[in-house]
């Protein structure tokens, strides 16, 4: 069934935009639905399916679609939609233009070159293989060139994994377990679910099987006092809210009042009660160095590249340059330095991105640790036992999108050394404000 003629330019209008990279993709493409209500969910989904197309693929569809002049817009539409929906869906194509999009279905990719085949900038692609070695940096951008699944989180505190299979089959929508996350189902389809009972209801949640993971290694558990200190639109806070059963307090700190909007409608559905989301100007604000000492686990998904999430944000390795990521490094220290002041005694900090990089992850525990004397790590071996979750690692935390099949995620588990004599929170606190 061919899309309607009209559909190309404005896929074209969209694409253009994105390009600037003045804005995430995702952005972008909101907006532009919203300026353009008259397309149905078909449409919809083949311009934004496209225009991701394209992203992924921008390094080898660029060298096949000419100069950056009008005509290469198009064209880098038509291979966009040709990637998505095929060539026969495609309305009013010239006989060259029908020529073109089958003479590249025909090119050996194998040929090219290795950041050119891989769709990466040449300093990441560069990065990568330093990291990984060059077999399993290709392996890696292969699959981060893919479309991600849809993964959703069922609410422990509103229902079951088994009834939500069950009540998401009626609709039809089939849906399976996932291997490591214990309340994770892996949609087959993408279907749309904001209009589900099931979601209405805040009986599931939308969140990549390794986030969920990420929450569970917190270990948070009834009663205790729990700090999400960078909550952003709390997908990892709602899933501590659920393991602590609604009870304790957990705050959801954040720097933007944008973000923590969003979380408050997420709560209301989600049933939870012990949830307090506080905006704070930085990681030194008052409002953490309260409750100095009084925490018994932190979770700091820090700020980072993004590179994990290539799948879901292919735009983010275009929009992300290499300098980027020494300022990076130095936001994330402060952050984990700051966000340590919370722990008790005994008390646990969770150190986490969604980046690839050793220069975001390991270097950055590693850094920690030689200056904190007062926590050691936790081997993720242990972690996860203690967790029950069915993966091998070692000292961290490192799924990956080819080994895992979710988004690339790193995380650490230290704790605060049990100290023969704590000083009195309030006194914490004076020394504290002192320091500053």
């Amino acid at each position: 069934m061919r899309l309607p003629p009209a559909i190309l330019a404005k896929t074209e209008e969209v694409l253009r935009e994105v390009l600037r990279f003045t804005a995430p993709a995702d952005v972008t493409l909101s907006r532009f639905f919203k300026e353009n209500p008259r397309f149905g969910g078909r449409e919809r989904g083949a311009i934004a399916e496209a225009v991701y197309a394209v992203l992924r693929n921008k390094s080898f569809f660029t060298d096949f679609a000419g100069a950056g002049n009008t005509p290469s817009m198009r064209r880098l539409v038509l291979l966009g939609m040709a990637e998505t929906v095929g060539i026969d869906a495609l309305p009013g194509l010239t006989e060259d233009e029908t020529h073109f999009l089958t003479r590249i279905k025909e090119v050996d990719r194998s040929l090219l070159p290795p950041h050119i085949r891989s769709s990466l900038p040449q300093w990441l692609y560069d990065k990568l293989v330093a990291q990984f070695g060059e077999q399993e940096a290709q392996d890696l951008a292969a699959v981060l060139n893919t479309p991600a699944p849809l993964d959703l989180r069922v609410n422990s505190i509103k229902a079951d994994r088994d009834e939500v299979i069950a009540r998401l089959a009626e609709a039809p929508i089939a849906a399976e377990p996932m291997p490591y996350a214990p309340l994770g189902l892996r949609v087959l389809k993408k279907p749309s679910l904001q209009n589900l009972p099931l979601f209405k209801e805040g009986a599931i949640e939308v969140q990549d099987e390794g986030s969920q993971v990420l929450s569970q290694i917190v270990g948070a558990r009834r009663g205790e006092m729990v700090v999400d200190f960078c909550a952003g639109a709390g997908g990892k806070t709602l899933a501590l809210g659920a393991q602590m059963r609604n009870t304790g307090r957990l705050y959801a700190f954040d720097v933007s009042e944008k973000r923590l909007a969003k979380l408050k409608p997420r709560m209301a559905r989600s049933g939870l009660s012990n949830v307090h989301p506080v905006l704070i100007a930085h990681e030194r604000d008052a409002k953490v160095k309260r409750l100095a000492g009084k925490i018994d686990r932190v979770l700091v998904d820090a700020p980072c590249s993004g590179l994990g999430t290539l799948r879901r944000n292919p735009d983010v390795k275009w929009r992300q340059k290499v300098e980027a990521i020494a300022e990076m490094q130095e936001k994330q220290a402060s952050i984990l330095d700051g966000a340590a002041r919370l722990l008790k005694s005994g008390g646990r900090l969770v150190y986490a991105t969604c980046s690839l990089l050793n220069e975001e992850n390991d270097v950055i525990v590693e850094q920690f640790l030689a200056t904190h004397p007062d926590f050691e790590l936790v081997p993720m071996s242990k972690v996860l036992a203690e967790q029950k979750i069915p993966l091998e690692m070692d000292q961290y935390l490192k799924l990956l999108p080819h080994k895992h099949q979710t988004d690339g995620f790193f995380a650490a588990v230290m704790e605060r050394k049990a100290m023969a004599k704590a000083a009195p929170a309030d006194e914490a606190v004076e020394a504290d404000d002192a320091e500053a």
